[in-house]
């Protein structure tokens, strides 16, 4: 659900909370959640702006000040089973609740106390509102009957049943004078209702199940949208994921939005599109309407061309890949586990999404000016695309296919002269070259072909990726090998052998002649690729590396894996320096921008989690490990004497540096060390004085968790080996001597 306040905020519900969403800038500026943690079954914001009301599960109505994010008041909702829906009086004085007990209650919110008790209504109440015209007293309501019941107020009574749906109706729209009525249905009609014959006048058959209907104010000037009288028009959202405007008198659809970027719908199929219109608001002071879709982005539209303003993407699922794009590194191309791309404008979270796959996406690819990329997806196919660095709006330019299964990589050239490699699981790499000239905006893509294919290796292509110069090629694969290739002729170079299973990600240095390899076997290695040799390996993650990136002017790496860290090595000291726990699933995308100060990292817990550059002083902290652990080689004594004879600020310096050993299983015994001797000969209230304790001890749970689980595993592979080392032992004693020997022994 949602509601617009002062065209400045949305109001969403999340399960338990109501998330407040500034428009302009695209955040959450307010989360209102409910301490029992029950789901939000409805809510409703007054007209004035001051009050929220919200209905749980747990048949509490709750009062808040959402500006301060406290709940002001809370109290039974008396109804039997939750609440289905409400809404506020034009006055914010009046609020009427509708039950799934078929019952409405009204309640003065200022004076609290209920009102009226509303009963007659069959089924559960999905629907109330209230008239405008606050002199009439009436409400008006909609169940599981199909019908609209209109509430006098003065008397508590039903004075009239409006039937006209045969099914669900779920929208209600007054004119502007208060005399006609607009209820839209699942039944494809929407009815126009004259409420002084309590009649209707006009039934418009809309060919689509209808969510929401506005009325157009009949002052401005919708030429645009097909108006042309001073008749009553209204606009519908449905099924069919389009915007449409009707002539209430001649019952005709005299606009129909289109949108250039989509494929057409199957009308057949509408009914189940991801992109059919859950809920249409109106947001008159700016002239704008507000559109949320079946798989939860909210668009907003102005008015009368009816152009995308701004559009939210509310829920993304797992985040194959993620990459950085345009100038300024200034947008993120997304590929979620859909068929669809995602844009984001990092500055106010808008989103752009580009249909033209028909399968999951599974990689993405950016040249290096930052204007056009490629996606590859379970399609077999590749596409290019390119962003108008002015308007920040994308467009398909070109697409390619030939691969005869899923397309799992593609690698951008990296100099001016533009090419793409795709790695598949049907084993082979292809090289394409781009069209030139790249058609304009508005036409068709232009087909692409491969100029060269070779079948690389035994198994899936996982990735491939083009060497800073453009000679080389590197891909990688899950026959647990890597290989060189000169892109010249497609010719093999040489093989890196050493991971024991297959590799998910190969990357070059931007400086140094050696590649980087991230396994499923929970290491990093890198190769010299003159002599094919390994220089290097890093071990840290507890399950498979997905990818790996070179940063800090290649002088450091950054790891992703399935055990949801993401982990910052020096690769001179062959060292994790410091392990980011953001992620609470496998962390498939991993991107660092064109100036190496930002990052972005991707997960198969829907989440994306931006990151900047955080200069640490490494060499620090590496020296006083060191330290630590030469004196923790002399015995615990010497380190309690030691740790004890610092001064505070030094206490407090080293409890923080133990926080960033203990995320590395290298350096957590010397951390567990050190937190054991400060915890035990310092009280509390002296550790809780230090700046950033409490942060610092939570910040050590979950690592010391992890610590304990793999020892746990540790010592009961131990215990399995010991066990078979005594069978073997008695086993052996049966075979040297024979049994009556054995006896005597």
């Amino acid at each position: 659900g949602g509601k617009v306040q002062d065209e400045q905020y949305i109001f969403c519900t999340c399960g338990p909370r109501v998330n407040i969403l500034q428009i302009d800038t695209g955040k959450i500026i307010h989360s209102i959640e409910q301490d029992d943690q029950e789901d939000i079954t409805s809510f409703s914001l007054s007209p004035d702006d001051e009050i929220l009301v919200t209905a749980s599960r747990a048949l509490l109505l709750k009062q808040w000040d959402w500006k301060q994010e406290k709940c002001t008041r809370s109290w039974r909702a008396i109804h039997n089973v939750p609440v289905a829906s409400m809404t506020f009086d034009c006055t914010s004085t009046l609020l009427a609740t509708g039950g799934c007990d078929g019952t409405i209650k009204l309640w003065d919110v200022v004076k609290q106390y209920c009102t009226h008790n509303l009963k007659g209504s069959s089924g559960v109440v999905h629907l109330v509102e209230f008239h405008p015209d606050i002199s009439r007293l009436q409400l008006f309501s909609s169940s599981v009957d199909c019908g609209i019941r209109i509430w006098d107020l003065r008397t508590s009574k039903c004075i009239c049943v409006l039937e006209s749906h045969y099914s669900a109706v779920t929208s209600l729209a007054f004119s502007p004078d208060g005399q006609t009525l607009i209820s839209s249905g699942r039944d494809k009609i929407c009815s126009v209702w004259d409420l002084k014959k309590k009649a209707v006048k006009r039934t418009v058959p809309v060919y689509e199940a209808v969510e929401g209907v506005v009325v157009l104010p009949g002052k401005s000037d919708y030429s645009q949208m097909g108006v042309k009288g001073e008749g009553l028009h209204f606009v519908t959202a449905g099924s069919k994921g389009v915007l449409r405007v009707w002539d209430s008198s001649s019952a005709r659809c005299v606009f129909t939005q289109t949108l250039p970027d989509a494929p057409a719908l199957n009308t057949e199929e509408a009914d189940l599109d991801p992109r059919s219109l859950m809920h249409l608001l109106p947001m008159p002071q700016s002239n704008r309407l507000a559109t949320v879709t079946a798989e939860h982005n909210i668009l907003i539209y102005q008015m009368p061309a009816l152009t995308v303003q701004q559009q939210f993407v509310g829920y993304n699922d797992d985040i194959l890949d993620v990459k950085f794009l345009g100038k300024d590194d200034t947008h993120i191309v997304v590929a979620t586990n859909s068929s669809q791309l995602k844009v984001f404008e990092l500055a106010t979270n808008s989103c752009q999404i580009l249909y033209g796959h028909t399968d999951t996406i599974l990689s993405i690819d950016v040249f290096r000016k930052g204007s056009m990329f490629a996606s590859c997806a379970k399609d077999k196919s590749l596409r290019l695309w390119k962003m108008d660095l002015k308007s920040g709006h994308v467009h398909c330019v070109a697409q390619g296919s030939g691969h005869s299964n899923a397309v799992g990589s593609v690698a951008c050239s990296r100099l001016k002269k533009g090419f793409l490699v795709s790695g598949s699981q049907d084993c082979t790499i292809k090289m394409w070259d781009l069209p030139d000239p790249l058609p304009d905006v508005g036409c068709e893509p232009v087909l692409m072909t491969a100029r060269l294919t070779e079948r690389a290796h035994d198994k899936d292509v996982n990735s491939v990726t083009i060497s800073p110069n453009d000679k080389l090629l590197a891909s990688g694969s899950q026959d647990r090998t890597a290989k060189l290739w000169s892109l010249a002729d497609m010719s093999l170079l040489g093989i890196f052998r050493g991971h024991s299973r297959g590799v998910w990600c190969v990357q070059f240095s931007p400086v140094d002649q050696v590649l980087a390899t991230a396994s499923a076997d929970g290491s990093i290695k890198i190769w010299s690729i003159q002599e094919f040799s390994c220089l290097r390996t890093f071990e840290g993650h507890d399950a498979s590396v997905l990818k790996v990136i070179f940063v800090s002017r290649g002088t450091q790496l950054v790891s992703s894996g399935s055990d949801g860290l993401v982990k910052l090595w020096t690769i001179k000291t062959n060292e994790c320096v410091k392990t980011f726990d953001a992620h609470q699933d496998k962390v498939w995308a991993l991107h660092g921008s064109s100036k190496d100060d930002l990052m972005v990292t991707g997960s198969a817990d829907s989440t994306i989690t931006l990151w900047k550059e955080c200069e640490m002083k490494q060499s620090k902290l590496c020296f006083v490990l060191h330290v630590i652990h030469a004196i923790i080689n002399d015995g615990i004594q010497e380190l309690e004497k030691t740790l004890l004879k610092l001064r505070q600020d030094q206490k407090e310096s080293v409890l923080r540096f133990s926080v960033v050993w203990n995320t590395n299983s290298r350096s957590c015994l010397d951390a567990q060390a050190v937190l054991q001797v400060l915890l035990t000969h310092l009280s509390p209230e002296e550790i809780l004085q230090y700046q950033g304790t409490r942060t610092h001890l939570e910040g050590l749970i979950p690592y010391t968790e992890r610590h304990m689980q793999r020892i746990g595993r540790l010592l009961q592979a131990s215990m399995f080996l010991d066990y078979m080392w005594q069978k073997m032992l008695n086993d052996m004693e049966v075979y040297l001597y024979p049994p009556a020997v054995v006896r005597l022994l």
